[in-house]
């Protein structure tokens, strides 16, 4: 970590060597490839760059004003190979079915793998093939030392898998002779016993290192039938690490599976997955006893997705619901017409770090404050990767992380902790190099913002003074380490974030309309409209502080835009403090809106590209903040542009400097004056103000292709691990987003709900323009803002969007017919000024029967584009009833002989019996229906019985008031 203490200007230069060490010195300058960046405080170098060996890592440090003034700091690193995954049949599939009749092909020269090259090398290593009676017999031995599959050598105690051996052994044939002897073994057909079990197991020998060795198993079922080989792997590698004849599980991640039918798989009936739990039975003779998970059933499409499909998702609730079972085997059933073939999977607990503890010191403090973690003595077998701190006030959903590291002793600052009692909750996640986690919550700890060092930064700031960097935060945030630069960002973040809150409520209650400055969250509550008169002294007042904590965000966007993108906590860290920096989006500039989509874009990419080697959790996790910046730059781009938020200063004086090519380029958009001028007005207001906006537009337009490039990578990024019938859901108060993997067929009929009451009715007759018959991912995503465009009408919408995606990640278009439409409803910003409601008394009835009298209203549409309209009706006396009836166009007539209507609706007494929510629903529908379809084709036929009956009513209520006045109730 780089730290600075002097008044002069903080401009540095970093640079990493890299240079390769014989036994006597360092003296060989590596040129690494340009992905690895040499210019940053810390070095990142990914997996297979660097060969076997040892390495001098230097970093040295510049200051820019004094070149003179340098320091440097070396390490050592030695490059090992990393163990291979010896595999004897293909995916490194535990148990599989073979036909008694049929050869077994042990193939660990293809099948195996090796972290550190492209593909296995086979001639690297020697091959010696073991193998014994499954549950009933240990491998074959004599005095300890195991028979090979090959040994003439007989065990009395534990028989021979195949009954006649002699020499190479009868029916057994090695391949590869020539370029890499016994890389594989074909076991020939009907020389394995019918009805059995057999465990064979490879011991791999590096040829030059005999110290290298893997050992690899697989279990086979041999049975009457021609069963065809079902291969099975996990979706995400990295999750199932090899441990001898089990694969490693955390069980704080999922599991997702998918099988590969290897040969003729034609006349494929069906697929069941089956979950066993075992137990160990080792002391007997060493085989696990497999019992079968009674509630699959109970808990399909909760705990467990693709029951019944090649692919198969057990949750992290299986086993975090059973801590008590370490053993597990996920088996598929493939059915044809004449075979049946089983497989599986068998995976055991890997078991978190443990026997460790955390603390913290000191225990109050100020966002400045150094505090040290301190998580000595933890110990895991697999060795600790990396500690991370989560921090939250009330709600431990809205923890968020603070710092990583893979040192158990590190520092950090923190944010404010709640704004009554200063607490801070917090909690360290000690991960061991396999993934699996331990949680420790620690001491919470009394947090206040610094405000003196706040309000200085802010002042420097906007003073644009030169001493700017005497300001503790801006020397923390020069130092380039993003574990510092995240803290300081998201501390100072939550700071303006509440400021801008507060502003926001003191100039609504000054008579400041809400929509003219402010895009309400979703889920919250329309504000009390205060008819008071506009406060100007409020309005100035506001822009002031507005225009102050815009010029502070665009500083501080500068020093997290440029940090390195490493491991997946680095994604998630840097997202966390993008998506705090950006959620006041009233106070994004330009500048702040360019560097952050930029970002959020990167940080998407570097996301997509370990997609297949992270946990669903960690993908999970950055994909939430990734999300929220996307909604949060696209709201705050098309903010003023739809007259929902201020034109900031510093924009509209950005956009109107002359540009340094202002002589030279006469393309230049910004000396042309035509662009920017309204009519025969060319006067210096309207060209200054049409340029900003000409700039706005701009943009809006590119963050608006940005963000959907970034809407892709994340939704591949999450869609690997979404099984049929899995979703994915964020749902905040800046955006809501759900991502689910459904069959094409239930695509018909599905109401796709969204929050505040948004949604999507899909016909059962759409047409889906694409020739898959296999799943789809489904998008639904709802935005604070509808985007700028060609529409109008829209500056108090919400934005809402629904996309399918094939299983290529492109996207799909579907329609439905004009006569049955995909129907939709789009909420508007709860903070919507509506019209006052007009009194009309529609009780004064003519009493001749039949002849019920309408009170009109008329509404006048000026507009030519199309438009919803939305009646509401506040009933005073709640015990009638009332008929409503609507035309367009013309004054709709309703009698025993006239049906000129476009539309009705009953609006039911108060005292009928209150519906269950299933009738609500059904009233719901039929009222929306009503809105689309003509509902009273066979109106006119019940239209005396319907009119004599409501007069009955009134009738009936007219004579008992009478008769109650007149008992002087």
């Amino acid at each position: 970590m780089i730290q600075f203490n002097c008044d002069g200007s903080l401009s540095t230069t970093t640079k990493w060597t890299i240079k390769n060490c014989t036994s006597t010195r360092c003296s060989f300058e590596i040129v690494l490839n340009e992905k690895v960046m040499t210019t940053y405080s810390e070095l990142y170098i990914p997996s297979r760059t660097l060969a076997y060996g040892v390495y001098q890592l230097t970093l040295t440090v510049t200051m820019i004003d004094s070149p003179n003034l340098k320091s440097s700091s070396s390490v050592y690193v030695r490059i090992t190979a990393t163990g291979i995954t010896a595999n004897l049949v293909q995916l490194g599939t535990s148990m599989i079915t073979r036909g008694n009749q049929q050869d077994l092909l042990l193939d660990p020269g293809t099948f195996s793998v090796d972290p550190d090259e492209d593909t296995f090398d086979a001639t690297k290593w020697k091959y010696t093939y073991y193998c014994r009676i499954y549950d009933s017999y240990n491998f074959p031995n004599v005095q300890g030392i195991l028979l090979s599959i090959d040994d003439s050598r007989v065990d009395p105690y534990n028989p021979p898998c195949l009954s006649s051996r002699s020499g190479n052994g009868t029916g057994l044939i090695f391949g590869n002779l020539t370029s890499s002897p016994n890389s594989s073994l074909t076991v020939l057909g009907g020389s394995l016993q019918l009805n059995q079990i057999y465990q064979f197991m490879v011991y791999m020998e590096n040829r030059k290192n005999s110290s290298i060795q893997a050992t690899g198993y697989v279990l086979v079922t041999i049975e009457i039938t021609h069963p065809q080989l079902i291969a099975v792997g996990c979706v995400i590698s990295p999750m199932c690490v090899p441990n001898l004849e089990f694969q490693l599980l955390n069980p704080t991640t999922q599991v997702a599976l998918f099988t590969i039918c290897i040969g003729t798989c034609t006349n494929l009936q069906s697929i069941k997955w089956n979950i066993y739990q075992g137990s160990d039975n080792s002391t007997a003779s060493n085989y696990t006893q497999w019992t079968l998970f009674n509630n699959t059933i109970l808990y399909e499409n909760i705990w467990f997705f693709g029951t019944n499909t090649s692919n198969f998702t057990a949750t992290d609730l299986l086993f975090l619901n059973n801590l008590q079972i370490s053993l597990w085997r996920f088996e598929v059933v493939y059915t044809f017409q004449s075979a049946i073939s089983t497989s599986a999977l068998n995976f055991i607990i890997n078991q978190p770090p443990a026997n460790g503890s955390c603390s913290i010191n000191p225990l109050d403090g100020t966002i400045t404050t150094l505090f040290t973690i301190e998580c000595p003595n933890w110990y895991d077998v697999d060795g600790i990767q990396d500690y991370s701190l989560y921090a939250w006030t009330t709600d431990i959903s809205q923890r968020t992380i603070i710092a990583f590291s893979s040192e158990y002793n590190f520092q950090v600052r923190l944010p404010a902790g709640d704004n009554e009692t200063s607490l801070l909750s917090l909690v360290v996640y000690v991960r061991d190099f396999v993934g699996s986690v331990t949680q420790v919550n620690i001491s919470s700890v009394n947090i206040i913002a610094d405000l003196a060092t706040i309000n200085n930064l802010i002042d420097k700031i906007t003073n644009l003074s030169s001493t700017i960097t005497n300001n503790p935060i801006v020397r923390l945030l020069t130092s380039g380490n993003q574990n510092i630069v995240g803290q300081m960002i998201i501390s100072l973040s939550q700071e303006f974030n509440q400021i801008n809150i507060e502003n926001l409520d003191k100039a609504i209650s000054n008579g400041i309309p809400s929509v003219d400055i402010s895009v309400s969250l979703l889920g919250s509550q329309s504000l009390q409209q205060i008819s008071i008169p506009l406060n100007e002294s409020a309005l100035i007042n506001y822009s002031i502080q507005l225009n102050s904590l815009a010029n502070v965000r665009d500083y501080l966007v500068t020093f997290i835009t440029d940090l390195l993108i490493t491991t997946s906590n680095s994604i998630i860290l840097q997202s966390s403090s993008l998506a705090q920096l950006t959620q006041a989006t009233n106070q994004l500039t330009r500048n702040t809106l360019l560097l952050v989509s930029n970002r959020c874009y990167e940080l998407s990419a570097a996301l997509y590209s370990i997609f297949e080697k992270i946990s669903y959790e960690d993908a999970q996790s950055a994909s939430n903040q990734l999300f929220q910046c996307a909604s949060n730059i696209l709201n705050a781009v098309n903010g003023p542009l739809q007259g929902r938020t201020e034109v900031l200063d510093l924009d509209s004086s950005r956009a109107n400097v002359i540009s340094t090519d202002y002589d030279t380029d006469l393309e230049s958009a910004w000396s042309n004056l035509n662009l920017f001028s309204d009519g025969n007005d060319f006067s210096t207001e309207t060209i200054e103000k049409n340029r900003n906006i000409y700039y706005q537009k701009q943009l809006a337009n590119q963050i608006n292709s940005q963000v959907t490039q970034m809407i892709s990578l994340l939704t591949a990024s999450l869609n690997i691990h979404l099984n049929i019938g899995q979703k994915y859901r964020m749902n905040t108060s800046q955006s809501f987003v759900s991502l689910e993997t459904i069959s094409i067929q239930s695509l018909k009929d599905r109401l796709v709900k969204q929050v505040e009451n948004a949604q999507f009715n899909i016909p059962s007759d759409f047409v889906l323009n694409t020739t898959s018959n296999s799943s789809i991912s489904l998008r639904s995503k709802i935005d604070l803002l509808a985007s700028y465009g060609n529409f109008q009408n829209t500056n108090l919408s919400r934005s809402v969007s629904l996309s399918i995606i094939d299983q290529n990640g492109n996207e799909v278009s579907f329609e439905a017919h004009q006569d049955n439409p995909i129907q939709l409803i789009i909420p508007r910003d709860p903070n919507v000024l509506i019209p006052s409601m007009y009194l009309q008394n529609v009780t004064s009835t003519n009493l001749t029967i039949n002849n019920l009298l309408f009170n009109y209203h008329y509404i006048n549409i000026t507009s030519s584009l199309p438009i919803s309209v939305h009646f509401e009706i506040h009933s005073l006396n709640k015990s009638l009833a009332y008929l409503f009836i609507y035309k367009f166009d013309q004054t709709p007539q309703l009698n025993s002989s006239i049906n000129l209507i476009d539309g009705w609706t009953i609006f039911c007494p108060f005292s009928l019996k209150k519906l269950n929510q299933e009738e609500i629903q059904e009233e719901r529908d039929c009222r929306m229906r009503s809105q689309y379809f003509d509902p009273i084709e066979n109106f006119p036929d019940r239209i005396d019985q319907l009119l004599e009956a409501f007069n009955r009513i009134y009738m009936d209520q007219k004579i008992e008031l009478s008769r109650l006045e007149k008992a002087g109730v």
